[in-house]
């Protein structure tokens, strides 16, 4: 595969910015290469500078459920751009799509919109505690919340312990209110709640953990925990900043049947656009400004062109048999691989939700947990990824990433990437072995 101009591209890039890019996983460390750099992307389709052209998977790490320059989106933002880019002010545009969003949720009263995922939960925390008037928070080992201050944290030893940073430039007195428990563990929620009962403001969880691996959760599980939470005078945060308007119209809260306190969005209800929301009953979103004393506030947050890329997008997405369409086609290529791997007796575990999926090295039954990933999947996943690279099919840089699948993933692309990707897993058996 040519891939000159995107290596001339990142050496000019690396004089810029660390690592020479805006995000991290896109410098493709542990793919161990130089990262492609995209001109373009059409359907199910990207193309990078050296006019190598893919099946993309990655779909801009999930938002595009309507592949790569949808139409209609496209449309709406020429038109609104037309009129300006920002006012910071209201406008027409925000209440159309806040209308669309709440009369097809039955879970949400009121939101708040913002400009990214990250800015969702950070505001949705801030709105538990504020309303809770307690400072201490929840969260678990292998779900990501963006790169909130006293988010990034990861687990001690024990049922219960106080985080430590994750990153530099954290403070620990801003971490020490955050308790990392680990995923699937009943009992070290209860051991939380009974050593800090009236101290916890929220527990947060990605009720479809898809940061890290897609670690899905039994329901019972999900529901424990808001039951848990409530009985202890706690909300409970869903974190659907990937879920949401990804395995239906009301994300996992949906899926699962399960009333959060506090819901977050980005990434699918921007239509491509950066933007994000968050959102509760009245009673909980009254305690956000200039209503309540929580404080949030945003220059770009509703922004016009933003909000109507959103429209655009979910008022596709609210069509009838949307969703259903999606899994179905899912379902048929991720069974073509599964056969393949059973037929081969190959040692990979292939989890798969709405349109979401991943693959992973080590066929241990369900994954539900970080510690449950065999320590050797990064090796496969990066000699598989390279094979696919040649192949012209593209997923995120990262074995820990997950596969999306746009409507634009016709029957027929799809059961081409699965042929590619099965010539790729025979590949890599030959050189490495997949057994």
């Amino acid at each position: 595969m040519n891939q000159n101009k995107s290596n001339e591209l990142y050496k000019i890039s690396s004089k810029y910015f660390p690592g020479g890019v805006n995000s991290p996983v896109r410098a493709f460390k542990s793919v161990e290469g130089t990262p492609l750099f995209i001109k373009k992307g059409k359907g199910a389709f990207i193309t990078d500078v050296d006019g190598n052209k893919f099946i993309d998977f990655c779909a801009s790490w999930g938002p595009l459920i309507l592949g790569h320059n949808h139409p209609k989106i496209r449309k709406a933002v020429v038109k609104a751009s037309k009129n300006g880019l920002s006012f910071g002010a209201p406008t027409l545009q925000e209440n159309e799509l806040a209308d669309l969003i709440i009369k097809n949720n039955k879970y949400l009263e009121k939101i708040r919109f913002v400009s990214s995922g990250t800015e969702a939960v950070m505001s949705a925390v801030r709105l538990a505690r504020g309303y809770t008037k307690r400072e201490k928070i929840i969260k678990f080992e292998g779900c990501y919340h963006g790169h909130v201050d006293h988010l990034l944290v990861k687990a001690g030893s024990g049922l219960v312990t106080f985080g430590s940073s994750s990153s530099a430039g954290i403070p620990d007195a801003f971490v020490q209110e955050t308790l990392v428990l680990p995923l699937n563990n009943r009992k070290a929620v209860e051991e939380a709640f009974k050593q800090y009962k009236n101290e916890i403001a929220c527990i947060i969880i990605e009720p479809i953990p898809a940061n890290n691996g897609l670690l899905l959760q039994d329901k019972e599980y999900l529901q424990f925990l808001k039951e848990t939470a409530n009985a202890n005078g706690s909300l409970i945060i869903f974190d659907e900043v990937i879920s949401g308007f990804r395995v239906g119209f009301e994300g996992a809260a949906g899926y699962y049947e399960i009333q959060p306190d506090i819901v977050t969005y980005g990434k699918i209800m921007g239509g491509g656009m950066p933007v994000g929301c968050y959102g509760s009953s009245a009673k909980i979103m009254s305690s956000i400004a200039p209503d309540g004393d929580v404080y949030q506030a945003g220059t770009l947050s509703g922004n016009p062109v933003a909000m109507s890329a959103g429209k655009a997008a979910l008022t596709v997405l609210a069509e009838e048999d949307f969703y259903q369409d999606q899994e179905k086609r899912t379902q048929v290529f991720v069974n073509k691989l599964k056969s393949h791997i059973s037929k081969k007796g190959y040692n990979l575990y292939i989890s798969t939700i709405g349109s979401i999926f991943w693959m992973v090295y080590g066929n241990n039954g369900k994954i539900q947990a970080p510690d449950q990933i065999n320590d050797e999947a990064g090796k496969y996943f990066k000699a598989i990824f390279k094979k696919l690279l040649n192949r012209g099919v593209y997923l995120g840089p990262s074995g820990y990433e997950v596969g999306f699948i746009s409507s634009a993933h016709s029957t027929k692309i799809l059961n081409k990437a699965a042929d590619q990707i099965i010539a790729a897993l025979d590949e890599v058996d030959v050189e490495i072995g997949l057994k």
